[in-house]
C-alpha cells in the first residue's frame, strides 16, 4: 500500500532537514528522503552568520543551537598571495561548527516534532496526479513509491539524476571545492582566507579543537593535487606561504575529506523547479567567498516553510506559493550574490588583491561594510 504524506522533502541537508522540521511542528505529516546517510561531512565552509539565529528561530528551530559543539568566530582576515592582510572585527559574533553537528540537530528536531527521514533513499521521478504528488524512488529495500500533498526540491547543487526537468542550467564554468579537518593547528576565532592565482583557501575554528580547512580552486590545480587531502593541502600551501605556515604541523582528520565539482555559481536565486519551489543550494548557490551559503538555506526554508503551510491550510493556491515565494526569495539574494561573485574575481587577482588588502588595513570599516553587502539581509532588511 502507497503512503500517503502532506509533503515529502527530497533532501535533508540544513535546508531540507529545516523544512522537515518546520513542517512537522506544524503538525504535517512529513517525510524526507535523502540520497546520503546523513548526518555526513560535505563541501561547506561550515561558518554559521549571526543572521542564521533569527532564521532558526522564525522556523520554531532555535534553540538547536544550545551546546553545540562550536566555536566563536570574532572577526574576519584576509591574506593576499603577496602576504598582505587586512583583518576587520565581526559586529556579532558568529559560528564555526560541523556539518555533521548542525545537520544532526537539525535531522533530530525534525524527528522530535514527528518527521520522518528514510536515508539512502534517491527519488527517481516526482509526477503530478491531481491534486497530489506521486514521487517514484529506490532505497535500501528497493523500489518506493509515494503520495504528498507537497513537495519540496533541497537536494542540494545537483538534483538526482531522474529528475531532468528539474536540473539546474549552469550559470557559468564550475571550479572545484574540497574540505578536510585538521587538528594540531591552532584554531584561533578568527576566519582566515587566503587567496592565490586560481582560487582561495579558508581556515576557521569548528569546536573540539580542530579547524576546517575548505578551498575553492580551479580545475588545473586538482589536477596536480590529485584525491587524497595531503595533496589539496600541498597544493594549497605551494600557492601560498602564509597558508603553508598557518597549517605547519597540523594533521588531516581521517574522515573528514570532501570534493564537489563543478561548483557553479548562480547569478539569480530559483524559487521554483517546474513542478515544486525549491530551497537551500537547490534554489541558489551563492559564491562561497560570501561565506552565507548556510544562512541561505536556512533563509530560503524560511521563507518557504510559511507558504507551504498555507497551502497545505488551503489558503493558497500552487501559483499563488510560487509567485510569492519567487519575489520574497530575490529581495534578500540579489544584492549579496552580486556583491559576492566581484569580491571573489577581484580577490583572486594578485595586484588587485594587494591593492584591497591595503585599503582595507587602512580603513577597516570599508572592509567591514564590503564584507556586509555579501550577507543575506534579515526580514527587516538588515544583514
Amino acid at each position: 500500500m502507497e503512503r500517503c504524506y502532506d509533503v515529502v522533502v527530497l533532501g535533508a541537508g540544513i535546508a531540507g532537514s529545516a523544512m522537515a522540521g518546520a513542517l512537522a511542528a506544524r503538525g504535517w505529516d512529513t517525510l524526507a528522503l535523502d540520497r546520503a546517510d546523513p548526518p555526513v561531512h560535505k563541501v561547506c565552509g561550515e561558518f554559521l552568520s549571526p543572521e542564521s539565529r533569527s532564521s532558526l528561530e522564525a522556523l520554531g528551530l532555535g534553540g538547536i543551537l544550545d551546546g553545540l559543539p562550536a566555536s566563536p568566530i570574532e572577526a574576519v582576515r584576509l591574506v593576499s598571495a603577496s602576504g598582505r592582510s587586512s583583518r576587520f572585527p565581526l559586529p556579532v559574533p558568529a559560528l564555526g561548527v560541523s556539518r555533521p553537528a548542525l545537520d544532526g540537530a537539525l535531522l533530530g528536531e525534525a524527528a522530535k516534532h514527528g518527521a520522518e527521514l528514510r536515508r539512502a533513499t534517491t527519488a527517481l521521478s516526482v509526477a503530478p496526479e491531481g491534486r497530489q504528488y506521486r514521487i517514484e524512488a529506490r532505497g535500501r529495500e528497493g523500489g518506493l513509491t509515494f503520495r504528498s500533498r507537497a513537495v519540496i526540491g533541497a537536494w542540494g547543487r545537483n538534483a538526482p539524476a531522474g529528475l531532468a526537468g528539474e536540473v539546474r542550467r549552469p550559470a557559468e564554468v564550475g571550479n572545484v571545492g574540497w574540505k578536510v579537518h585538521m587538528e594540531g593547528v591552532t584554531a584561533g576565532t578568527d576566519v582566515e582566507l587566503y587567496f592565490f592565482p586560481g582560487g582561495y583557501v579558508g581556515v576557521a575554528p569548528v569546536g573540539g579543537g580542530t579547524v576546517n580547512v575548505a578551498a575553492l580552486v580551479d580545475r588545473t590545480l586538482m589536477r596536480e593535487a590529485g584525491s587524497a587531502p595531503e595533496g589539496w593541502l600541498r597544493a594549497a600551501a605551494s600557492l601560498h606561504a602564509g597558508f603553508a605556515e598557518r597549517i605547519r604541523g597540523g594533521r588531516p582528520v581521517p574522515g573528514t575529506e570532501k570534493a564537489v565539482a563543478p561548483v557553479r555559481i548562480s547569478r539569480k536565486p530559483r524559487a521554483w523547479g517546474s513542478r515544486f519551489p525549491l530551497v537551500g543550494d537547490a534554489a541558489m548557490v551563492v559564491p562561497p567567498l560570501c561565506g552565507d551559503g548556510m544562512a541561505m538555506a536556512l533563509r530560503s526554508a524560511e521563507l518557504c516553510a510559511p507558504l507551504a503551510d498555507r497551502y497545505l491550510r488551503g489558503e493558497i493556491g500552487l501559483e499563488r506559493w510560487r509567485l510569492a515565494y519567487a519575489s520574497a526569495l530575490r529581495k534578500p539574494f540579489a544584492g549579496p550574490s552580486r556583491w559576492g561573485r566581484l569580491l571573489q574575481s577581484a580577490l583572486g587577482q594578485p595586484a588587485l588583491s594587494s591593492l584591497l588588502m591595503r585599503i582595507g588595513s587602512g580603513a577597516p570599516e570599508l572592509a567591514l561594510r564590503a564584507f556586509l553587502a555579501t550577507r543575506v539581509s534579515s526580514p527587516s532588511g538588515r544583514p
